[in-house]
């Protein structure tokens, strides 16, 4: 497959950083495919922050490795996804409840929200693949929201620790290709609610 047959796909990661492994595990598997291209765009938490789960520059440095490109780190970066419509399709994964938030109010704060308002302008599909704690909390309206509107696609999801974190819901990972290849069909993966992890 040549680079012009391959589909070219933004990663917005944003700060829930207890799943980066599994986000760097998942889009390892999608560049085996060799099916894509796939350009990471950083909220500023994501690109900047050092956790207990790891440093900053080398999550960076993984995806960097990963993917083959350096990626996106700016405001001022992302905005140019929406005039030029680079992007097939652009996935937030992981998508924290924060960042569910600002979307739904519209808000362009960091790097991953602007390029996700940026490609929605092309009518092209935003998935989303949250990660929250406040899933069936706060955030349940924001969800609620997201899903009725046009062009977002959710990959399915799931309490994962319903006995200690009853409210929170994390994404199937593995679920993210074929969430995306019917995305690019205008279809929403069913079901979208899964079983507990």
């Amino acid at each position: 497959m040549t680079q012009d047959e391959k589909l070219t796909v933004g990663l917005g990661i944003t700060g829930s950083f207890c799943t980066f492994d599994k986000i760097k595990q998942e889009t390892k598997r999608l560049m085996e495919t060799d099916t894509m291209r796939i350009i990471p765009i950083y909220s500023f938490h994501a690109q900047e922050l050092d956790t207990r789960f790891g440093t900053a520059e080398d999550f960076r440095r993984d995806m960097e490795r990963i993917t083959g490109e350096h990626g996106i780190f700016t405001i001022p970066e992302a905005e140019p996804i929406g005039p030029s419509g680079c992007l097939d399709a652009l996935i937030l994964a992981p998508c924290t409840g924060n960042t569910l938030a600002k979307l739904c109010a519209g808000i362009t704060d960091s790097p991953a929200l602007m390029a996700a308002k940026a490609h929605l302008r092309n009518e092209k599909p935003l998935i989303i693949s949250v990660s929250t704690n406040d899933a069936l909390g706060m955030n349940f309206k924001n969800i609620g929201m997201l899903m009725n509107m046009k062009n977002i696609y959710f990959v399915p999801f799931g309490q994962d620790n319903y006995k200690k974190k009853p409210a929170s819901m994390i994404a199937h990972v593995e679920l993210i290709e074929d969430t995306l290849k019917a995305a690019l069909q205008g279809k929403q993966i069913q079901p979208v609610i899964r079983s507990p992890f």
